[in-house]
């Protein structure tokens, strides 16, 4: 069985979800799982790390202002020339993990397999793909030699603990010279009052359906009613509705909730890539033809500007 590394991003103290999922992933595909980990305190994130399946988390310790790419890239890069690296690398789809995944393609002249939605144990792991607007998935695999590296979408998995514990060990950043000069000169955090999107319980989401912007205040209302978070499609996005942040589906974010309403929305397939594995999921609609009524549990054919208030209205009796 390979050893497998996982990419292990945290903000605030706390793991990304998308992390524990790919550690979740990691148990199937390998013996030996260990993370890659980077911040000012590592240690208070590795109990986390250890009880979703990490054995030892690598610490790269305080990058400062630099950008996690290039230095965690070439660590990586060098415990594998080393012979002390992994023979899987999970990253996550996301900007650093892209950023690692590429800078590793090159420093190692590997290919990487990315925007992968699901992986089977095999030597070396089987990856599958959503390809045409999630319309159709295909397989791919590596034929050359290890390592192996891919870029797992979020919420392709599952994150589940398995009850372990971890050692941290350090791992030294080698000099990287002219590529790392880029600073992050200021952060900004986005501006919520509920749950964030991608992680929310509940997902109440709008589309073009709704008529005009000021009509989105309907689906912050029910969201909040609801202690849930408010989503978009993409055709309001671009519109300027709503910012990107709000964004569902292949080019936005990927949801996985207990409950997700769309109300308004017609059912691209971009945007039902991005939810259609929610638990439950009510849409309404005026056009009984649209295809988000097809997925969906539960499908109320009427005009949102009739059925919303209604059901805002219901709610806020029963609280």
């Amino acid at each position: 069985m390979a050893k497998v590394w996982v990419l292990a991003e945290s903000a605030g103290g706390k793991v990304s979800s998308l992390s524990l999922e790919l550690l979740t992933k990691a148990r199937e595909l390998g013996d030996t799982v260990e993370a890659v980990a980077w911040g000012a305190d590592t240690a208070s994130i590795a109990g986390d790390l250890g009880a979703h399946g990490a054995s030892t988390v690598h610490d790269l310790g305080d990058l400062g202002t630099s950008l996690p790419g290039v230095s965690v890239a070439a660590a990586i890069a060098a415990a594998i020339e080393a012979g002390t690296g992994p023979d899987i690398l999970l990253v996550g789809q996301s900007y650093d993990g892209r950023d690692v995944a590429g800078r590793l393609s090159a420093k190692l002249d590997k290919p990487v397999l990315t925007n992968v939605v699901g992986l089977a144990a095999g030597e070396p792991p089987v990856a599958s793909h959503a390809i045409f607007g999630g319309a159709t998935i295909v397989e791919a695999t590596f034929t050359g030699s290890a390592p192996f590296i891919y870029a797992v979408r979020p919420k392709s998995f599952a994150a589940e603990p398995s009850g372990g514990s971890a050692t941290v060990a350090p791992l030294s950043v080698p000099e990287t010279g002219a590529t790392n000069a880029a600073t992050v000169v200021d952060r900004h955090v986005e501006e919520r009052s509920g749950p964030q999107l991608d992680e929310a319980a509940v997902v109440v989401s709008g589309g073009r359906g709704l008529g005009e912007a000021a009509n989105y205040a309907m689906i912050e209302e029910l969201a909040k009613l609801l202690k849930g978070a408010p989503g978009a499609s993409r055709a309001i996005v671009d519109a300027g509705w709503v910012p990107y942040a709000y964004q569902v589906g292949q080019t936005g974010k990927t949801v996985k909730p207990t409950l997700y309403i769309a109300a308004g929305i017609s059912g691209a397939t971009q945007h039902m890539v991005g939810m259609k594995g929610s638990k439950n999921i009510i849409a309404i609609n005026k056009d009984q033809e649209a295809p988000i009524l097809q997925i969906a549990d539960l499908g109320i054919v009427g005009d949102v500007h009739k059925v919303l208030p209604q059901l805002i209205e219901a709610l806020k009796a029963r609280s």
